[in-house]
């Protein structure tokens, strides 16, 4: 998936060391991001490239740092530059699901999570005074009434629906993601991960489902979301989908062969998808209805 990066190590300790020369800056506008491509890959400006610029000197006084991947230390970088370095150009973000290396992916889509925090939390929520980072944890902090902001992480599951060697698999309404995928949803206050389950199939589908086992997680920086992913089976014989058309294009059953997904390597929903037709693989082998 998108966070498996090794032999590279993600560190995300809240350690803001200066940047060096090497030091990789990550400029986000919106939905659109700075780099450039090389035979290698994707690329990010250094603080070395963006150094000789007029007010380049404040690069390394005002910086926000972001993690550590092995010894690469990234910042966020403000404002964004004008003109462009050379050679560098804003794409979308959602190139990080496919773009190469993966490491230098993972570390984009992390940082514009980060950077949709930072700017959404300037401002108190509670008494509307300019925020300030903490010097010993990544949090903002409001120097008026005391109010503490951490990064947004919002707890969700992806579920996969199975009756024998059938697969209950989606597709979005009204989303720009138009792939097939598996039942998603938010937990409310006061539920467990368990519950999510059971609510989200009877709420988009209209099913009952048993046996919840718990399969793993996935960070999932594009929505601010980590993923919990859950297989469990249909309580019952009947197949037929009640559809929330709110949700929902489409509910179908697919026959484990005949489903019509490849693994792609991206995210959690596709490796459950894959896991059950058996295309992905795993000590454990695929989950059985």
């Amino acid at each position: 998936m998108i966070q498996d990066i090794a032999p590279h190590r993600y560190r995300n300790e809240y350690i803001p060391l200066p940047p060096d020369p090497d030091s990789f800056l990550l400029y986000y506008d919106g939905r659109k991001v700075l780099l450039r491509h090389t035979p290698e890959g994707i690329a990010f400006p250094t603080f070395a490239e963006l150094e000789g610029r007029a007010g380049g000197e404040a690069l390394y006084k005002d910086y926000t740092y972001l993690f550590t991947i092995d010894r690469a230390r990234f910042y966020l970088g403000e404002p964004l530059p004008s003109p462009l370095p050379e050679g560098y150009a804003w794409e979308d973000t959602w190139l990080f699901r496919s773009a190469a290396p993966r490491y230098l992916s993972f570390a984009g889509v992390t940082g514009w999570q980060l950077s949709r925090w930072y700017a959404s939390r300037r401002f108190c929520g509670r008494c509307g005074a300019r925020t300030v980072p903490d010097g010993k944890e990544r949090m903002l902090r409001c120097p008026a009434c005391g109010q503490m902001e951490y990064p947004k992480l919002c707890p969700a599951v992806i579920i996969a629906v199975t009756h024998g060697d059938r697969l209950l698999m989606t597709k979005y309404a009204g989303r720009e993601y138009t792939r097939y995928a598996l039942i998603a949803g938010f937990t409310e206050i006061g539920e467990t991960l368990e519950e999510t389950v059971r609510r989200e199939v009877m709420e988009e589908v209209g099913l009952r489902v048993k046996n919840i086992t718990y399969y793993k997680s996935q960070p999932w920086s594009f929505t601010d979301t980590l993923l919990m992913g859950f297989f469990c089976q249909l309580d019952g014989d009947g197949e037929d989908v009640i559809l929330d058309e709110n949700e929902l294009s489409l509910a179908q059953w697919f026959d484990r062969a005949g489903i019509p997904v490849e693994y792609d390597g991206c995210s959690l929903t596709n490796e459950m998808i894959c896991l059950f037709k058996g295309t992905f693989p795993s000590p454990s082998g695929s989950p059985q209805g």
